[in-house]
């Protein structure tokens, strides 16, 4: 009897590309399909529909023992509206389906919406649907939110260039120390010794920055209304990763400047107290919610001026190369490739 040959492991995002190939079409009015951050759609009226879901799983994107429904709610909310930030779009409508477990009671389910509808009342989302069942294991939470942009106007992953300058919002690396703390280890081991070392105020930040992170909503439409922007993705996956997806989808390299990623005084002092790289907790860590995006060299002054004007806070960390450059990264006057750190489901 013949032996079976076992399966390949699954990969997310080759999975992803798979289905893309075998069961995407292209259809009138079909502006943007499967491969960013959000789907597009024309219509007949002067505006264009953003469409984008995301799953959440107990015991995977989420924990109940550390975190709360309420918490579970809003942080599910942001990384929704993050998507649609990335596309310079404004947030419309939203749809939630969830899967319940028989642990929880109807106060729970309560919680849960309260922490959705905080996150998406500073937007003015309106709820207009979704779908429940019962869950044999733990919650499941997904997420389709809805949004717009006049037609012609959106950003996309695929239009950074040659010479145009990379930059971020805001800080990078916060929530994964949040959750690291959180959790009272790091991938060596237990340091509880070592995490009484860090100041009340950097815990509180770090930890508000887990469970409450905020979408770049304004900046996402700032960038796309005064046509700043060449490329734009969202953060939720890690720098190393999705600077990498910007890239494939752009077809160019990159090069980044590890000294100028923007870190802020709470990871960089939980980063020395449990003795690991600052970087690395900024390369790998995704959840920050903030934006990577890049603009050509003529802009880069008004980018710069304009937010400083809006007290957004950006910061350029590298430049655009030649697909065959790769993409690398830059510290100490030494260049090499830039490794892939960021998480990805069944890694």
């Amino acid at each position: 009897m013949a032996r079976r040959q076992a399966s390949p492991p699954i990969q997310e995002f080759a999975l992803i590309r798979t289905l893309e190939r075998r069961f995407a079409r292209r259809t009138p009015g079909l502006v943007q399909g499967i491969g960013d951050d959000a789907a597009v759609i024309a219509t007949s009226s002067p505006t264009w529909w953003h469409l984008t879901t995301d799953l959440l799983a107990e015991g995977i994107h989420f924990d109940m023992k550390s975190a709360t429904p309420e918490s579970v709610g809003y942080r599910a909310a942001m990384a929704n509206l993050s998507d649609i930030a990335a596309m310079g779009a404004v947030p419309r409508y939203l749809l939630i389906s969830l899967a319940i477990p028989k642990t929880w009671t109807r106060p729970h389910i309560h919680e849960l919406y309260t922490g959705l509808m905080k996150a998406c009342r500073l937007y003015n989302v309106t709820l207009v649907g979704g779908d429940t069942s019962a869950s044999k294991t733990g919650l499941f939470l997904s997420i389709t939110l809805v949004g717009t942009t006049s037609r012609g106007r959106a950003l996309f992953r695929h239009g950074a260039k040659v010479g145009d300058h990379i930059y971020v919002s805001g800080t990078l690396g916060d929530s994964l120390a949040g959750l690291t703390l959180l959790m009272g280890h790091t991938s060596s081991g237990p340091s509880r010794k070592k995490k009484s070392r860090l100041s009340p105020t950097h815990r509180a930040f770090l930890l508000r920055r887990h469970f409450r992170p905020t979408a770049r909503v304004a900046e996402g439409q700032w960038l796309n209304e005064r046509q700043l922007a060449s490329a734009a993705i969202d953060l939720s996956d890690g720098l190393s990763g999705d600077l990498r997806h910007l890239c494939e989808a752009s077809q160019v390299g990159a090069e980044v400047e590890l000294d100028k990623i923007p870190i802020s005084p709470a990871c960089r002092a939980y980063a020395q107290a449990i003795e690991v790289s600052p970087i690395q907790l900024a390369l790998t860590g995704g959840e920050d919610y903030e934006l990577l995006f890049t603009t050509s060299p003529r802009n880069c002054k008004k980018v710069e001026r304009q937010a400083r004007t809006r007290g957004y806070r950006t910061t350029p960390i590298g430049t655009i190369r030649p697909q065959r450059f790769g993409i690398q990264m830059k510290t100490d006057g030494r260049t090499q490739p830039l490794p892939v750190t960021s998480y990805e489901h069944f890694r």
